[in-house]
């Protein structure tokens, strides 16, 4: 059959305008780090830099922090009302900028366009809507008849959704009459930076939203600050166990959303080419840069084969390259110290007697890339079985039971997300009460809703965020 063959699709980079040079947000303001400090970030596709942002200090942190508590007074004052004009403005704002942000987003991160354009964006502007409806029924959440907001919120987002996790914790914060102090990730702030003239765009209060940039250290200074009452970060279970040991004996309160290591349990019965889409989509959507990315795929034995040469074929189609290319399926990797973990656990997955495979694609000379990868023949035992690689790597397990799908699935420190995938709803409900996962699939993966809560157990962390169930985390209950 001829190969069918794709011209090129770029989206312009001309819709967004990077400035060479970027500071803090504090008190509505943007600033240079007291001690002068900068650091690059670079786009991971062509390792070009994009701009020069600030590093925060714990100078500059406590700035922020101060301005968060001042701004506190009168923003938790005013009628919840007032403050959801303000958060649906800044989703309209949003969606008027969707493209400029999604460009952005696909430069600065190395995920494809046609994700951040038709995923992320309208993701971020969803969760603002979602959670302005609910800044003027807060006493109907069922969290008592006059809920109060904590305070001052410290907040730590990653770099494989930096818009997103920032809508995820921004917006209930916000809602429920918090101030708030992000610290988005290192390698990407660029998203978060744009965010901020957004708020300054919808006329949102000084001191309300404070961006600090910088790496680990300001995060540390921002978990660690005592004028913060609230603490939420999303990231490696790594760092998050050790923000719960920074914040453990203070008052402040904490939620964490960490790592995950998920099944998709694929029977017999299921649909098989549905689910081959649902296992790409679960696997290499965002380069495997997902938390809850279904990394382990447990088949049953009797349609082993079928799946995985369905599997295969449909490998063989994804096309890895630019990601401002509206026909690119996996961009780059966020990092080279990312792409480093991912080479290594791939490298440990043959070492230790799993089959690697991979289909033929060629990858760009600059940049981070990593071609979509199978591993078939994998054990419990197997470092890539256990561990989270948070890349385009699946390793293929069986199963003859349900009973030993659950058992299997169970066998993790982790417990953040699973698929299900059979025609049996009653099989469907039986699984999912069994699976030890904050969010469990069926017949789909990866689908998102602001109204649904998302969150995990042991390792994956604990509290939730989305739908009603976010807004506890922000209030004094």
């Amino acid at each position: 059959m001829p190969v069918f063959e794709y011209a090129p699709a770029p989206e312009s980079r001309a819709v967004v305008d990077i400035a060479p040079s970027y500071g803090l947000f504090i008190d509505g303001e943007f600033a240079e780090a007291a001690d002068g400090k900068v650091f690059k970030t670079v786009s991971p596709a062509t390792e070009e830099s994009l701009s020069e942002v600030a590093h925060a200090g714990a100078e500059d942190v406590d700035r922020a922090v101060r301005a968060a508590r001042k701004a506190f007074g009168t923003w938790s004052a005013l009628p919840g009302s007032e403050r959801a004009k303000y958060l649906f403005r800044i989703a309209r704002i949003i969606q008027e900028r969707s493209r400029e942000l999604a460009v952005l987003e696909s430069l600065d991160n190395g995920k494809p366009i046609r994700e951040s354009r038709d995923t992320d964006l309208p993701l971020v502007a969803a969760h603002f809507f979602y959670y302005a409806g609910w800044a003027d029924k807060l006493a109907h959440a069922g969290y008592g008849p006059d809920p109060r907001p904590l305070g001052v919120a410290g907040q730590v987002i990653p770099w494989n959704f930096p818009l997103l996790m920032l809508a995820w914790k921004i917006a209930p914060a916000l809602a429920t009459g918090n101030t708030v102090v992000l610290k988005p990730a290192e390698t990407t702030p660029l998203s978060a930076l744009f965010f901020a003239d957004i708020c300054r765009q919808a006329g949102l209060p000084r001191g309300v939203v404070n961006i600090v940039t910088g790496d680990g250290s300001t995060g540390a200074e921002l978990v660690a600050h005592p004028g913060v009452d609230k603490v939420a970060f999303t990231g490696s279970t790594e760092v998050g166990k050790a923000i719960a040991r920074t914040v453990a004996g203070t008052r402040k309160k904490l939620t964490l959303e960490l790592g995950g290591k998920a099944a998709n349990i694929v029977f017999d019965d299921a649909p098989i080419d549905q689910a081959v889409e649902g296992i790409i989509g679960g696997i290499f959507f965002n380069q495997g840069h997902v938390c809850c990315a279904g990394s382990r795929l447990l088949v049953q034995e009797s349609v082993q084969d079928e799946l995985l040469d369905a599997l295969k074929r449909r490998m063989r189609t994804l096309r890895v390259g630019d990601p401002l290319d509206k026909n690119t399926d996996i961009g780059a990797i966020n990092s080279a110290e990312q792409l480093a973990r991912i080479r290594t656990l791939a490298d440990a997955g043959e070492a230790e007697g799993a089959e690697r495979w991979a289909p033929e694609c060629e990858l760009p000379s600059t940049g981070y890339w990593f071609a979509p990868t199978l591993f078939t023949g994998v054990t419990q035992a197997h470092r890539i079985a256990r561990e989270e690689i948070f890349g385009p790597v699946l390793s293929v397990l069986t199963f003859r039971t349900p009973d030993e799908a659950v058992a299997k699935a169970n066998n993790t420190p982790y417990g953040l997300s699973a698929g299900i995938w059979t025609e049996k709803g009653s099989r469907i409900l039986a699984m999912a009460d069994k699976l030890r996962a904050g969010v469990v699939w069926s017949n789909t993966f990866n689908k998102f809703d602001p109204a649904s809560p998302f969150g995990g157990y042991k390792e994956s962390g604990y509290g939730r965020e989305g739908g009603r169930h976010g807004l506890e985390a922000y209030l004094d209950v």
